[in-house]
Formats: C-alpha cells, sequence, structure tokens
C-alpha cells in the first residue's frame, strides 16, 4: 500500500509540474493572440481610414471572378 502511495505522489508531481508548463505555455500564446489581435485592428483601422487602399482589394477580387466567368 504504501509503495502505490509512493507511485501515485510521483505521478502527481509530474503532472503538476506539467500542469505548470502548460499554463505557462497557454499564457504566452493568450499574450501572443492579443497582440496579434491589436495589430489587426489597427490594419483594418487604417484600411477603413484609407479607401484607395480597399478599393484595390475590391478591384482585384472582382477583376479575378470577371476573368473566370469569361
Amino acid at each position: 500500500m504504501e509503495r502505490l502511495n509512493s507511485k501515485l505522489y510521483v505521478e502527481n508531481c509530474f503532472i503538476m509540474k506539467e500542469n505548470e508548463r502548460l499554463r505557462k505555455k497557454a499564457e504566452l500564446l493568450n499574450q501572443e493572440n492579443q497582440q496579434l489581435l491589436v495589430q489587426l485592428k489597427q490594419k483594418l483601422s487604417k484600411a477603413n481610414k484609407n479607401p484607395n487602399g480597399s478599393n484595390n482589394d475590391n478591384n482585384v477580387s472582382s477583376s479575378s471572378s470577371a476573368s473566370g466567368q469569361s
């Protein structure tokens, strides 16, 4: 019984360390996602302020779909 408890204790310690490692990794990924979201919002904001850039994107997609219809 004591041997089983020792084995379970060691396994539990390993799981707790792995859990902490994964928690830190998740936190870093969350921070990275937040930074990317801020960058995306900035780009979208700039695109909305500059209608010429967004019109060029629309023209490209329109011309590519028109050429696909020919």
